[in-house]
């Protein structure tokens, strides 16, 4: 049992594929850690969901687990980012099912990743409205109004009689913590197209795409009328209720939201060099690029900038009064992966190494042996004839095009280790020429 005189802070952050916790104490020091995957339907191409009640559980389990042994009196807070994922709720605050091949009430978040609204999309962009300027010109298909829309359309009665609440995952965990259901300015502006200059839903915008109708009644209670800062307190902390679930005490202080990539960002934004001063360490001067299932490139400025091509700038979104610009890349780790895991030398590596990370490591090995051998040790050269166009789904930055596909050039007939570890290779040398191309070049 830990001493009286420590204090604790907890950290939640819910991915793609995985809900983790970490113990901090008040030095910064993380002391505990835990992960739990969750839970993702992929029935039919573009359609990915999972269950609000299923990424909750593994919450619990996860904060339960680094609090082990710990007194609850000396916990002092929680804070929980997520993926910028749809929550849709029924009027008792209950699951309300999103997907049309099933009547799961459980199946009830469309994941971020979900690319079901492109006509959606088209749709909104048609309208060629002036708040599209804040996301580089163009909606994408993974934000919110899109699925929204899309819900409207295809499963009409979701929308206009059965739910009781649309939320972004990261505001839903909140809720689940606090039962208030206001919501993070970072979610709203990044995510569901809300106006931070004015702090208020563009009326006139939610009009012109079919979408006003249905959530501006009681003040917009179905999407949030009640707007908070990120690690803004809510309301009175952890109800009983969740207390209880969670294992810690009523009244434990509960922060407002953020979505995960921009949790990160704000962190590294954080980040000093111990030789730096002046304006090189000016929040203003830096990018934080996060990496994960896909990629986000983010900088802040203190004046609005506007960049086709390029989300933004979102206004209050991680630090209040400062502008964020966010660029990215839809897949980048998940893509990784799936090239690793289609490879036909997948199976004996797993096998041999016993996880993706080790076969990672050993590829890397690989390549350098490779180089020294082949290339005077350079490892770039080893690719000269075998390149990825990596937009396996779709472009997010700079196109904004969901459509654009990915495409291996150089391939030949062998299916060993090396044919993988060259792959391997050249995937990562097309993500980072993506990352160039998002700054250099425009639509």
């Amino acid at each position: 049992m830990q001493s009286s005189k420590n204090l604790f802070v907890i950290g939640v952050d819910v991915g793609t594929g995985s809900a983790r916790a970490a113990l901090v104490n008040s030095a910064g020091k993380v002391l505990e850690t835990c992960v739990k995957p969750i839970r993702t339907w992929n029935d039919q191409p573009n359609y990915y969901e999972q269950s609000s009640d299923d990424i909750w559980q593994a919450v619990c389990h996860c904060v339960k687990s680094v609090c082990n042994g710990y007194k609850k009196e000396d916990i002092r807070g929680i804070g929980f980012d997520a993926t910028c994922s749809l929550v849709a709720l029924d009027k008792t605050m209950q699951p309300l099912t999103v997907s049309p091949s099933s009547k799961d009430h459980q199946r009830n978040v469309i994941l971020w990743m979900d690319h079901r609204a492109e006509e959606e999309a088209r749709t909104i962009n048609g309208t060629r409205h002036w708040m599209l300027n804040y996301v580089g010109g163009s909606i994408s298909l993974e934000m919110q109004l899109p699925k929204l829309l899309w819900l409207k359309r295809h499963m009409p009665e979701t929308v206009a009689s059965l739910a009781g609440a649309f939320f972004d995952l990261p505001d839903y965990l909140t809720y689940r913590a606090t039962g208030d259901d206001s919501r993070s300015i970072c979610s709203a502006v990044c995510k569901w197209n809300y106006d931070a200059e004015q702090r208020a839903w563009c009326d006139e915008f939610l009009q012109q795409i079919g979408l006003s109708g249905e959530l501006s009644g009681a003040d917009w209670k179905l999407i949030g009328s009640q707007m908070l800062d990120p690690g803004t307190p809510i309301a009175r902390g952890l109800s009983e209720a969740a207390a209880q679930e969670l294992d810690l005490l009523p009244g434990t202080a509960v922060a407002t939201s953020m979505i995960d990539a921009h949790a990160g960002a704000l962190a590294l934004f954080g980040c000093r060099n111990e030789s730096g001063t002046g304006d090189a360490e000016k929040i203003t001067t830096k990018m934080a690029i996060i990496c994960g299932t896909s990629t986000c490139h983010m900088s802040l400025t203190e004046k609005s900038v506007l960049a086709p091509g390029i989300w933004g700038p979102y206004k209050h979104a991680i630090i209040p009064g400062l502008y964020l610009n966010e660029a990215g890349q839809s897949a980048t780790g998940v893509l990784i992966d799936h090239i690793l895991q289609t490879h036909p030398c997948y199976g004996a590596l797993l096998q041999e190494h016993g996880s993706n990370g080790a076969i990672y490591v050993y590829l890397n090995a690989l390549l350098l042996r490779l180089a020294k051998e082949r290339t005077a040790g350079s490892v770039h050269r080893l690719t000269i004839d075998l390149h990825v166009w990596p937009d396996f789904h779709g472009n997010r930055s700079p196109l904004a095009d969901p459509n654009l596909t990915g495409m291996i050039c150089g391939l030949r007939m062998t299916k060993d280790v090396e044919s993988l570890a060259l792959l391997y290779l050249a995937l990562m040398q097309a993500l980072a020429v993506s990352i160039s191309n998002t700054f250099t070049k425009r639509p």
